[in-house]
């Protein structure tokens, strides 16, 4: 006789149910004590996108959150997680980000825990490529978004209502969550006066905190059954080194690894882009990161560091000025940025480190738009005098 076709679909569904129900206390009794810090360099986005490990961490003063994009993957000898694990720091860099990992992505991350968020120390890089005049696409921010944090900011009551609306008006303008109809209802009931939006989210709101408490459920089974270490470069001879030393040895590394190219580009990506660049010269003349949507996101970032009264670091980092020029990028449409990006972060009273001075630093860049071997050194100093001091304004200078 032949099995119904709904049993293996039954015994899944009550599989699931099973899952569901275990409670969330013994989940968390079972996840080891090591997995914050093994999260601290996989760059995983299900640990982005999560909630336990990033909190976790942030309760833990041993860890510093470094939040950024596609360049915290690049995991060589200098690069914080490693110079600062091999020197014996007495903070462990927590890696948040990767590409299109934007301001908005952030500003979600961070409200999830503004309530941990006071008196910790954070750094933040900021990649000129993410002011893009149209500012964050919708391809950019779907991969990176979490819907956790989405349906958590919802029922967010540490934000201050001005702020929340600001990002929920933001945020309502991606497909990704307009598209979401329980998500989208408990936003324009933020916004809207409606007495009818109003009642609708009084229907929704149950639903959609059922629904935010599964998926903090899969977080958790994540958390216990998910990750894995990340390949990294660690070497000791960076130990016991001045800046200096770190410098003279960044440099050489840099330029043993960019011989193909006048631009200091590292040779394993100018092989995947050779071929184009003929067609590339010249083909940025118009473009300029001045103006762009980005710097709205980006307040959005700032005003809700200075309500959590956090401590941030600012990293600005340059372009490949060489290769810059050789498409055309305008030098205006690039000091425009750096200008406008430092003024926004001191109108803020936070801390920056500018490198935007280091365009033609040979090796301080690795390719086009990612910080190199002299950059990490010099991120890693900044970090390390910020870190020290104790004072927001004590890298400023840098």
């Amino acid at each position: 006789m032949r099995k119904p076709l709904f049993l293996p679909l039954g015994l899944a569904v009550i599989i699931v149910v099973l899952i569901m129900l275990v409670p969330n206390g013994y989940l968390i009794k079972k996840i080891p004590d090591e997995r914050v810090s093994q999260a601290a360099t996989e760059l995983n986005p299900f640990m982005f996108q999560g909630k336990y490990i990033q909190e976790k961490m942030m309760s833990n003063d041993k860890y510093l959150p470094i939040y950024g994009s596609s360049e915290l993957s690049r995991l060589d000898r200098f690069h914080p997680s490693n110079y600062f694990e091999v020197t014996g720091e007495k903070f462990t860099p927590f890696l948040i980000g990767r590409g299109g990992s934007v301001s908005l992505v952030h500003f979600l991350a961070m409200a999830e825990h503004k309530d941990k968020l006071k008196g910790k120390k954070l750094v933040f890089i900021i990649s000129p490529q993410w002011f893009q005049p149209e500012g964050t696409l919708e391809a950019q921010f779907a991969p990176n978004y979490s819907s956790l944090h989405g349906y958590d900011f919802a029922f967010n009551k540490e934000i201050s209502p001005s702020l929340k609306k600001r990002a929920i008006k933001r945020l309502l303008e991606f497909q990704t969550v307009s598209s979401d109809p329980m998500l989208s209802t408990l936003y324009e009931s933020e916004l809207s006066n409606s007495k009818w939006i109003d009642q609708k989210a009084r229907i929704v709101k149950p639903i959609a905190n059922n629904y935010r408490n599964l998926l903090i459920k899969k977080d958790l089974y994540y958390v216990l059954l998910g990750g894995k270490p990340r390949e990294r470069s660690i070497s000791k001879k960076v130990r016991n080194k001045s800046w200096e030393e770190l410098n003279i040895m960044a440099e050489k590394i840099g330029k043993k690894n960019s011989r193909s190219n006048d631009f200091k580009i590292v040779d394993t990506q100018y092989e995947k882009m050779k071929l184009r660049v003929p067609d590339l010269k010249d083909s940025k003349i118009d473009a300029s990161y001045g103006t762009s949507k980005e710097y709205d996101d980006f307040q959005l970032v700032l005003d809700l560091l200075k309500e959590a009264e956090a401590e941030p670091l600012f990293i600005s980092i340059p372009v490949n000025g060489d290769w810059y020029d050789y498409t055309g990028f305008p030098r205006k449409g690039r000091t425009d940025y750096y200008k406008k990006i430092r003024l926004q972060i001191e109108k803020s009273g936070f801390a920056i480190a500018d490198f935007s001075d280091h365009e033609y630093d040979p090796y301080f860049m690795k390719d086009s738009i990612h910080i190199g071997w002299k950059g990490w050194v010099y991120t890693d100093k900044a970090i390390k005098e910020f870190y020290d001091n104790g004072n927001i304004k004590a890298a400023a200078q840098n």
